[in-house]
């Protein structure tokens, strides 16, 4: 098998931005919303902030669903926008660091394939020596 470990280096969002159309990973950081209809207050993470990892990529230019224009901004696979960290009200979650994501297993150079391309990339992943 394949050696699956990879060397990530964050990228503050503040001071640089990844090329538009990159897939990243992003650290993202808010508050999760407080549930007023709540039991009680032991729920969990009701009001906490946070700070976590999700996938997304870099738009220079994006249209949200409802066509507001956004520019330097990250969107993720639900169509969520968040900006650089410091270009956002207090209130709205935003992308404090940024990575470039891993390329794929098996040696490959690239970060994603798509279409017919997939199963031989697949057999090509699964079928690999260890680096010795």
């Amino acid at each position: 098998m394949t050696s699956l470990d990879t060397l990530v280096t964050w990228v503050d969002a503040r001071t640089a931005l990844p090329p538009s159309g990159t897939p990243v990973a992003a650290a993202i950081t808010g508050r999760y919303p407080v549930d007023e209809d709540a039991e009680s207050e032991s729920d969990a993470a009701l009001g906490e902030a946070f700070w976590l990892v999700r996938p997304m990529h870099f738009a220079s230019l994006h249209f949200g669903a409802d066509g507001t224009e956004h520019r330097d901004c990250f969107v993720d696979s639900d169509g969520i926008v968040r900006l650089p960290y410091g270009l956002a009200d207090a209130e709205t979650e935003t992308v404090t660091h940024w990575a470039e994501l891993p390329t794929l297993p098996g040696g490959l150079t690239t970060r994603a394939v798509l279409g017919t391309d997939v199963p031989a990339a697949l057999q090509h992943a699964w079928s690999a020596q260890p680096r010795t």
